[in-house]
């Protein structure tokens, strides 16, 4: 993989946006179910534990605002792709009749290495999945 404008390769930029988005979600009280999990239908970055609520969140990483920045990354072709994974995994683990919702986390470069912007976007989008949800 190409650096970004001279930093780190895309997926390591990546790999600590990820990272920061999971001790944010674990200092405000979610417990890790799975990290990078892969299923039949697509991968889920974090599925998260909160208060018997199951959010499965994705995790979009930016070096920079450019192309609309890490929130316009969540597209609809994405969203489908994660609700379909999302169902999935409510399926391999039986826990369908739990509550659940799909959170993004935006992890943004602000200025220079290494000041970055976190953004938690609860309830980012309400798949239609019918009363699976």
């Amino acid at each position: 993989m190409r650096p970004l404008a001279g930093g780190p390769p895309a997926h390591a930029v990546g790999r600590r946006g990820e990272l920061a988005a999971l001790l944010l979600l674990w200092l405000k009280g979610y417990r890790l179910r799975h990290r990078n999990w892969h299923g039949p239908r697509g991968e889920l970055d974090l599925v998260m534990q909160r208060q018997g609520q199951i959010v499965f969140v994705e995790v979009k990483t930016r070096s920079g605002e450019g192309f609309g920045g890490a929130r316009a990354a969540v597209d609809h072709e994405k969203r489908r792709r994660l609700t379909a994974a999302a169902a999935a995994y409510l399926s391999r683990f039986s826990l369908w009749e739990r509550p659940c919702r799909f959170d993004v986390v935006a992890v943004e470069r602000s200025g220079r290495w290494p000041f970055w912007r976190i953004a938690h976007l609860e309830n980012a989008f309400r798949p239609d999945l019918g009363r699976r949800l």
